[in-house]
């Protein structure tokens, strides 16, 4: 990872951006931040970060709608999104949805080692295949 690769974290829990931008900050990522999904999408829309990490219990209803326009603020290519919340299966009809290729999706509750690495490895293959 460059010094040059962002992330924006939006999260409406003060210690979660917290943590997150404090031990990404330390690797060397630009971090940006927000509590609410409206001004994580205009960071996003301003910025063009790497990667979203976006908390999906902060969104509106419709939140397919909200991802794919995070989704959509990449700087020439659709941005990484690490998608945070919880899944229960009455919030899966019998419909296969699967993610997009840039979306991961990280149960709640989670650990912050393990999703700062995974932070960590999408940013590295990102690079990868931007070289």
């Amino acid at each position: 990872m460059t010094p040059r690769s962002s992330v924006l974290i939006v999260e409406s829990s003060d210690e979660v951006r917290e943590v997150l931008r404090t031990a990404l900050e330390r690797r060397g990522l630009q971090i940006f931040e927000a509590a609410r999904a409206d001004t994580g999408l205009a960071l996003a829309r301003e910025h063009h970060p790497d990667l979203i990490v976006l908390d999906l219990e902060i969104q509106p209803a419709g939140c397919e709608a909200s991802t794919d326009d995070f989704a959509a603020t990449g700087d020439g290519q659709d941005a990484t999104i690490v998608m945070l919340g919880s899944i229960r299966r009455a919030d899966r009809p019998n419909r296969q949805t699967l993610p997009l290729s840039n979306e991961h999706f990280v149960a709640k509750p989670y650990h912050y080692k393990p999703l700062i690495s995974k932070i960590e490895q999408l940013l590295a293959a990102r690079q990868e295949q931007a070289a």
